[in-house]
């Protein structure tokens, strides 16, 4: 009688998981039939999900057996795998020669000296104060962009916060605030200061004086920056729905629980250039003399120079401007504005550099550059047509692990970096990330040298547009400086001429408002 069960129940096995499957199929089936939402499935039941299927790991397939080396999507396989090695101090050498098609229309190059010099210290540095700063911060050449903790994880923050104390650089806060893991990391930090004031905020969502002192009175803030936008979204606000707000990022940003936490797309604080140097004047007085800035992704040139003639007016100069570009990264944006809103962080960086040498101020104010600067070239570039140091996001998260999957708005972050599940975040080992955050800025400022080295320049500030060439459309070649060239100083004061529309939007500026002058 046992022997007839065990028998019975051996068939019925056998019969019942394929009874399942099929009963679950025809279930499915029967359900995409009559569903009004995918004409797909109406006509293809069952099947019609393999197309989704295909559609959701596409990224992925092309990412892992597509792409080429140099394709960008948004950051090519090369430009990841530097970083990486660099992370680890693995090799970073290529074999066989260059990959990159050095006759094509767009290839750029660096002009090399026959007299190279040899750095045996590569921890360069840019000091940041002008002359009302009673507190430069002596900041070095390549620094963590902003991000936010709750864009990023408590691990990811954690990561790159001790990393930068180990290699001696910056951590921008983002505009999240201060959360105790940037506090127990103890690495230097620059505040960043968004339209919603997350950490120096009153409840009705307005600047707090009082808060922000205390925020800034800590020796760990090096520096001050505020926030008018930034190069993914410029001119776009955001929101954080009550669902996503944990009890962390609450006291970060010192908002409740329960309420979305939204951020304007504009201050509340400031309203016209003449308010935005006031603001940045008690700024520098409530921090104690610390250097004070503000980030910016140029849009209207016009407004900037209406800053420009307001900080001539006041007498409030910033001690440092950050240029975003439109190639910026954040976790999420509308594809419209990623793509056609802001200008790149060549022109724009450009421009800042020749609108402050021509009002006469540029020795005053430092400037910073971001937007895709993960290599030494990529840095020198940027030093070359006016930048004084630069700051790199999405560089550093590679290094503590991020592959590029694109799921950062998600909380699906495959490698615990842009998330907030506990379960995710905790495969970002804190120790090792941290470590390989150091290592990545010292092996990029390593190779800076050696490229500073290769032009015979005695340090990376020392670069400048002619020491670049690049392939023009025509097979010919030109320098930067003929395309980026430095501006003369004080041109805008003096009346001299311009061919480049500067005096033009110069005349149209005013210090008052920050409206054209058909519109006040």
């Amino acid at each position: 009688m046992t022997l007839i069960c065990l028998i019975a129940g051996f068939w019925a096995g056998v019969w019942l998981v394929p009874a399942i499957i099929f009963g679950g199929l025809t279930l499915l089936g029967l359900r995409d039939m009559n569903q009004t939402r995918h004409a797909v499935l109406r006509n293809y039941p069952v099947l019609g999900h393999i197309r989704f299927l295909f559609e959701k790991i596409r990224p992925e397939i092309r990412q892992y057996l597509i792409e080429s080396d140099r394709e960008e999507q948004p950051f090519s396989r090369e430009q990841r795998s530097l970083v990486y090695q660099r992370a680890k101090g693995d090799e970073d050498k290529r074999p066989f020669g260059s990959h990159e098609r050095v006759y094509e229309a767009g290839y750029t190059w660096l002009t090399h000296s026959v007299a190279p010099t040899h750095f045996t210290d590569t921890d360069f540095r840019v000091p940041v104060g002008g002359p009302h700063c009673k507190k430069p911060y002596n900041a070095s050449l390549y620094n963590i962009s902003a991000m936010s903790f709750g864009s990023l994880s408590a691990n990811a923050i954690s990561a790159l916060n001790n990393g930068a104390r180990i290699g001696g650089f910056a951590h921008d806060t983002g505009e999240g605030g201060i959360s105790r893991y940037h506090r127990e990391g103890g690495g230097d930090l620059i505040y960043e200061i968004g339209s919603g004031y997350f950490g120096c905020r009153n409840d009705d969502g307005s600047f707090s004086p009082d808060k922000f002192a205390t925020q800034a009175a800590d020796d760990q803030v090096k520096m001050i920056e505020v926030k008018l936008s930034q190069g993914a979204k410029p001119g776009h606000g955001g929101m954080l729905p009550a669902s996503k707000i944990t009890p962390e990022i609450a006291e970060a940003r010192d908002i409740p629980m329960g309420v979305d936490c939204v951020s304007p797309a504009a201050h509340s604080a400031f309203s016209t250039p003449l308010e935005l140097m006031h603001f940045l004047g008690q700024l520098r007085d409530l921090s104690g003399g610390k250097p004070v800035g503000f980030k910016l992704c140029i849009g209207h040139r016009r407004e900037f120079m209406c800053m420009i003639k307001a900080m001539l007016e006041t007498g409030i100069i910033p001690d440092f401007i950050v240029v975003d570009g439109t190639e910026g990264g954040t976790g999420a944006a509308p594809l419209e504005f990623a793509n056609h809103v802001g200008m790149p962080m060549v022109e724009g960086l450009t421009f800042v550099h020749n609108a402050l040498r021509g009002a006469g101020i540029r020795d005053q104010v430092k400037i910073g550059a971001a937007g895709k600067l993960v290599s030494a070239f990529d840095i020198a570039r940027a030093l070359s047509l006016g930048a004084d140091w630069c700051n790199s996001a999405r560089g550093y998260m590679f290094s503590i692990g991020c592959i590029q999957a694109q799921a950062c708005h998600t909380n699906h972050c495959p490698v615990g970096v842009a998330t907030q599940d506990p379960i995710r975040q905790k495969a970002l080992n804190v120790t090792d990330k941290s470590q390989r955050v150091a290592r990545f800025h010292a092996n990029t400022l390593k190779a800076l040298g050696e490229m500073a080295g290769a032009a015979g320049l005695q340090n990376p500030c020392d670069f400048l547009p002619y020491h670049f060439m690049a392939r023009k459309g025509d097979g010919q070649m030109t320098e930067a400086a003929d395309v980026y060239s430095y501006m003369p100083e004080g041109f805008l004061l003096d009346g001299t001429e311009d061919s480049h529309g500067f005096k033009e939007r110069w005349d149209r500026a005013s210090a008052d408002s920050f409206a054209p002058p058909e519109a006040r």
